[in-house]
């Protein structure tokens, strides 16, 4: 008799411990840690403009250098396999941070002895082409991260990654001083894209020319690729025509190409504080 009980409790215990095993393998593979990079935005990262914009505390990154670089030791582990799990949120995310806090990681190789990221490159070369950060099993650059594998691996297809990664300049739109997330992505996409356009230094409309960042010429096409039902940059932006600053007859002009777009410059100087 009590084999019998035995067993039968057997029976019913396996699959609940298949099931909890699952969830945990499961949960193992949902998201990836990002609090280490987070409390370093938090600590060393000032919004400005009323958070249109933001500046860096090179100094104390330099100073938490051990913490910035077992992040990037810890994203280097990440496999192919592992990475491929995730949904594209987590992806996306995970590459976002990645790449922002790599270019940190490489201003902080010159700094204090720096103007722009631009003087890493020297006469010849180019900092977004250094091949320095290790991810998904390869040794990367910057722009082999924002070209290849966000823009174009085709699979994410969001112009707003534009207003997500940072170039560590004034022009740039501005580093968060939180880390992104799976979750929260798109709200923080959403975030950063209507701050940036609110940021009259960058766009403006004077007349019946709306002055827009040249990272709108650099990525047209980017823009033009029928994001949520926007298929050209004069429909992007009137999305955002309330952050722009323009009423609704000014929106739909833009929209009808009405409005004539033309670009300001790009200040390449040091985000710094």
């Amino acid at each position: 008799m009590s084999r019998f009980n035995f067993s039968a409790k057997m029976v019913i215990v396996q699959p609940v411990l298949a099931v909890a095993i699952l969830s945990s393998s499961a949960a193992a593979y949902a998201d990836f840690n990002h609090q280490s990079w987070d409390s370093l935005l938090n600590k060393h990262v000032t919004m400005t403009n009323g958070g249109k914009a933001s500046v860096v505390n090179y100094a104390g990154m330099k100073a938490d250098k051990s913490k910035l670089t077992s992040y990037l030791e810890a994203t280097s582990k990440v496999s192919q396999v592992e990475f491929n799990r995730w949904s594209k949120n987590e992806q996306l995310a995970f590459l976002i941070n990645v790449y922002n806090a790599g270019t940190v990681d490489l201003v902080l190789t010159k700094y204090p002895n720096i103007k722009s990221i631009k003087d890493i490159g020297g006469l010849f070369g180019s900092p977004w082409k250094q091949d320095f950060i290790p991810l998904l099993g390869k040794t990367r650059s910057l722009d082999d991260i924002e070209h290849n594998l966000i823009r174009g691996s085709k699979r994410y297809n969001d112009p707003r990654i534009h207003f997500a990664v940072n170039c560590a300049s004034i022009g740039c739109p501005a580093l968060q001083d939180d880390a992104f997330t799976g979750k929260r992505l798109n709200s923080q996409l959403e975030q950063a894209t209507s701050k940036f356009l609110a940021d009259g230094s960058r766009n403006r409309l004077k007349g019946s020319t709306l002055s827009v960042s040249p990272i709108f010429k650099w990525y047209k096409e980017d823009f033009a690729t029928n994001w949520r039902g926007t298929n050209d940059l004069e429909g992007f932006l009137g999305r955002y025509g309330s952050s722009l600053g323009l009423n609704k007859a000014q929106t739909a002009d833009l929209k009808q190409g009405k409005i004539k777009i033309s670009y300001t410059d790009y200040d390449w100087n040091l985000n710094k504080k």
